[in-house]
């Protein structure tokens, strides 16, 4: 069963019950998402209506052992090591003309948001334990130095 937006807002407490009521009346009336009218008529900011979705979109995404998962090597071009790295996001496959990358909950939210503005057409998100995106992003994606200096940084 899918989680819905408002439920989220309340547990991350940007929302009280009473408004998340509210704004379900106001979304029925007007058929505007949820969000949007979230953020008008209560000021919840844009990135709490962000962190829910992505706390919503977690719920229903599928998980990839990445130790068993290929990247393929066409559409790793898609995004620059640096961009990779920045927003912790890998492609791994195309299907039916949608792009299919990981990432780690964690990162969800800025790996959408990175998918949103610079990837364009349909991105879908399957999710990994991080250890294992960051094993991936230094086999996709290997950095000067290689993993060493990501375990000096972390």
């Amino acid at each position: 069963m899918a989680v819905r937006l408002g439920d989220v807002l309340i547990s991350l407490g940007a929302l009280v019950d009473w408004q998340r009521d509210t704004i379900a009346a106001a979304q029925a009336r007007t058929g505007r998402p949820f969000g949007v009218l979230a953020e008008e008529m209560f000021g919840v900011s844009p990135q709490a209506v962000e962190r829910a979705w992505a706390v919503q979109y977690a719920q229903m995404a599928g998980r990839v052992d990445l130790e068993a998962e290929p990247a393929d090597e066409e559409v790793l071009p898609l995004v620059e090591r640096r961009q990779a790295w920045q927003f912790q996001i890998v492609p791994l496959r195309m299907e039916r003309g949608c792009l299919i990358a990981v990432t780690s909950v964690e990162h969800l939210a800025k790996a959408m948001r990175f998918a949103g503005w610079a990837l364009g057409g349909e991105v879908a998100f399957v999710l990994a334990d991080q250890d294992q995106l960051v094993a991936k992003l230094g086999e996709a994606y290997p950095l000067p130095g290689g993993m060493d200096a990501v375990r000096r940084c972390a």
